[in-house]
């Protein structure tokens, strides 16, 4: 286990080394910092002592390793657009993306997992059939569509919710939520649905087509043979096997919601990490840019970690393995 672990964690840092590199890349690459700074009248002297300033006249390889030092620190410098500190911008993000995307997980594998039990168990039932029906349409319609779709008839045409910002807020600490008040929530009501309705759609039919699976192999036949009653084959066996890459693809798909909120958010106008980054790209603000990607990456890697360690936890076999291996 602890071999694993080590492993894991190594990969780990390969992974987060590589995606570093292609952000620091941005800095060389992408648009010129120093006349974004200082605009296009500045004068020869002013543009050698900012890139002196920001260090770009040192080589390469020295200019990475101060990167990924400060980068390790949390340090990506100040924001080309706003003049802050890139750490502050993103710590004043944070709060609202990770609420938005923790509601639409919920509400993905709340939902999803139930409809993709009941369309396994009942196969030929109408609402089976409808929930079926729905979910092609859930994968089907681009998600900026089906947030401008929810806007135009709960925010406008029955006026039920509203269409955009995140509402009143309650802080704690340098943590803001939206949860603590009624406002908040019915701003994230729209936008949690509209982010997990792709989600809900994978996840019901990934469960549904595993628990189609799981109840065709022998040891749920002699299961039944034993005389155990429909619930405990179904929730007690069947449901339990299914889970092993329900896991997978739930925590894999955390991360895709917390990397890919970037269209809900501008949708809603949703003031998260997503939204930033979009203004970002739109006046080049290289290093809040590259601090979204060093984020992401991080997230996607330590998701995938848990994921990992889960399956221990779920699957009996793969313990087994390791243990015969280690033997």
């Amino acid at each position: 286990m602890l071999a694993f672990i080590v492993r894991r964690l190594l990969q780990a840092l390969a992974v987060m080394g590589v995606v570093a590199l292609v952000a620091f890349s941005l800095f060389r690459y992408v648009g010129d910092p120093v006349a974004t700074m200082l605009g296009q009248d500045a004068t020869p002297e002013q543009r050698v002592e900012v890139t002196r300033s920001l260090g770009l006249d040192q080589p390469f390889y020295v200019q990475f390793a101060r990167f990924a030092v400060n980068a390790v620190q949390g340090e990506f410098g100040l924001s080309l657009r706003q003049g802050r500190k890139v750490s502050s911008l993103i710590i004043d993000r944070l709060p609202a993306t990770l609420e938005l995307s923790l509601a639409a997980a919920a509400i993905a594998l709340i939902a999803g997992v139930p409809m993709g039990v009941y369309t396994a168990l009942r196969r030929r039932g109408v609402l089976s059939n409808a929930l079926l029906a729905l979910s092609l349409i859930g994968v089907s319609l681009p998600t900026f569509l089906i947030g401008i779709l929810f806007i135009l008839f709960f925010a406008v045409l029955l006026g039920w919710l509203p269409s955009y910002g995140r509402g009143e807020t309650v802080a704690i600490g340098w943590w803001t939520t939206g949860l603590l008040t009624l406002d908040g929530w019915k701003h994230l009501v729209l936008p949690a649905i509209t982010l997990a309705l792709f989600q809900m759609t994978l996840v019901m039919r990934l469960v549904r087509s595993e628990m189609l699976e799981v109840l065709r192999t022998d040891y749920i036949k002699f299961a039944r043979a034993r005389g155990l009653t429909q619930r405990s084959v179904h929730f007690g066996h069947a449901l339990r096997n299914t889970l092993v890459p329900v896991i997978t693809i739930a925590g894999l798909q955390l991360g895709g919601i917390i990397a890919f909120a970037i269209v809900t958010e501008s949708v809603f106008q949703w003031p998260g990490m997503g939204l930033l980054f979009i203004q970002s790209v739109q006046v080049a603000d290289i290093p809040v840019m590259a601090a979204y990607l060093c984020l992401i990456a991080l997230i996607f890697v330590t998701i995938n970690l848990i994921v990992d360690l889960l399956y221990f936890a779920v699957d009996p076999r793969l313990r087994i393995e390791r243990a015969g291996a280690a033997h």
